[in-house]
């Protein structure tokens, strides 16, 4: 069994590797989720309209939160203190709302620290990683891999939301069989009113901060 392990770790970070090589910076992403919602195309192997819909609805909220968020000066000092090589490797679609919140602060994150790297990558263009890295047997995005370029190790993952916003889908899931608009309508309201502040404080826990 430990072999067993040993060799899927192995291949996971050989996975997070050719991830890292392949990958785009966060500012071709962003051009790239704009461009689709200028003309009205999403990523993924799903066309739909609404997933169209949701790449533009995703764009605005994007930049509304580039433009926010806010970390506070005691938590800026400890990121700009990091001095391992870190880089964030996030596998999510245009169309995922739950990354449109995270994503920003993933960046803003990176941004305080020259240390930490962020590539993104396409879920549905990058199989075989996404399934390296499921959450309880689903493709759920956005995942989120800390790899330490220094050990080349994986030293955490995160995702696809903050454990609040977890238990509140796992609750309605397990009231209503499935999730409706109603509940992403106040997913977002809970992403609003929490300001970034879980999902900074949860990644921030996967780094080696001193």
């Amino acid at each position: 069994m430990e072999l067993l392990e040993k060799k899927i770790e192995e291949d996971r970070v050989t996975l997070v590797r050719q991830g890292i090589s392949m990958g785009m910076d966060y500012e071709k992403y962003r051009d790239l989720v704009h461009h689709f919602a200028e003309t009205k195309q999403t990523s993924g192997l799903s066309r739909s309209e609404a997933n169209i819909e949701y790449t533009q609805l995703n764009d605005r909220r994007m930049k509304r939160w580039d433009k926010t968020l806010k970390v506070s000066g005691e938590l800026q000092e400890k990121i700009s203190g990091l001095e391992s090589k870190m880089v964030f490797l996030v596998i999510t679609e245009s169309w995922c709302g739950d990354a449109a919140h995270s994503m920003p602060i993933m960046n803003k994150i990176a941004e305080l620290n020259s240390n930490i790297g962020l590539k993104v990558v396409l879920r549905d263009e990058n199989m075989e990683l996404m399934d390296a890295f499921l959450t309880r047997g689903s493709r759920s995005i956005p995942k989120l891999v800390v790899f330490d370029m220094d050990k080349q190790e994986i030293l955490g993952k995160w995702g696809p939301r903050p454990a609040q916003a977890t238990e509140m889908v796992t609750n309605y899931k397990e009231e209503h069989g499935k999730l409706t608009p109603e509940l992403k309508q106040d997913l977002q309201v809970w992403y609003n009113k929490d300001k970034g502040e879980s999902i900074l404080e949860e990644i921030v826990a996967l780094l080696p901060l001193k």
